[in-house]
């Protein structure tokens, strides 16, 4: 288990979080920890970027079983590939932590936040600052921008790579057999 001690940047006295969630392996230590400091995290899933929808199916609902195993709330949102796609003309050769990248975030950050702010929360956050193939200035940016929108809402921007959370997600995929993918989803990330 990961240390109760592990120094959490919580914004606000908020214990209900909106967590939005690309892939399981990503959220199992962010959720562990978060349920070891007392908090509610609401798992939501919004990740039109995923290709093809096997894969995003796929993805989902490892998310579903492993937040089920704990009985937490799931929130799977809308797959809108093809708005995605749009909104992703002209970057397609975009290299990983691209300016692809950071329009992805902020299109999947801003109905993050939306949800967020409709649906009572007033901190949310992100397993893909987890990733270490992602750029945390950019999800932070994207967070912070989408969380403006909303008064009463607060982007969470913790880094979640940090206290030895890299290395329980590892332990965590084995001890529960998760599906752990090698790449974000993104049919253009995979292609480069």
């Amino acid at each position: 288990m990961v240390s109760p001690n592990y120094p959490l940047e919580i914004p606000g006295q908020a214990t209900r979080i909106l967590l939005h969630a690309c892939c399981a392996p990503c959220s199992s230590a962010i959720i562990e920890c978060m349920l070891e400091n007392r908090l509610e995290p609401t798992v939501f899933y919004f990740n039109p970027n995923i290709f093809p929808q096997e894969e995003y199916e796929r993805r989902k609902a490892e998310n579903i079983r492993y937040a089920e195993s704990l009985q937490l709330p799931f929130v799977d949102w809308d797959y809108d590939h093809a708005g995605w796609k749009e909104k992703m003309q002209g970057l397609e050769n975009e290299p990983e932590r691209g300016r692809r990248c950071l329009i992805c975030f902020k299109m999947r950050m801003t109905e993050t936040a939306h949800y967020a702010a409709e649906h009572g929360f007033t901190v949310f956050s992100t397993t893909l600052a987890a990733s270490r193939w992602k750029d945390l200035q950019q999800i932070s940016e994207a967070g912070h921008e989408a969380a403006s929108f909303y008064p009463s809402l607060i982007f969470w921007a913790q880094n979640w790579r940090k206290g030895g959370l890299s290395e329980r997600r590892n332990e965590l995929v084995k001890q529960h057999n998760l599906y752990n993918q090698t790449w974000c989803g993104c049919e253009y990330s995979r292609k480069h």
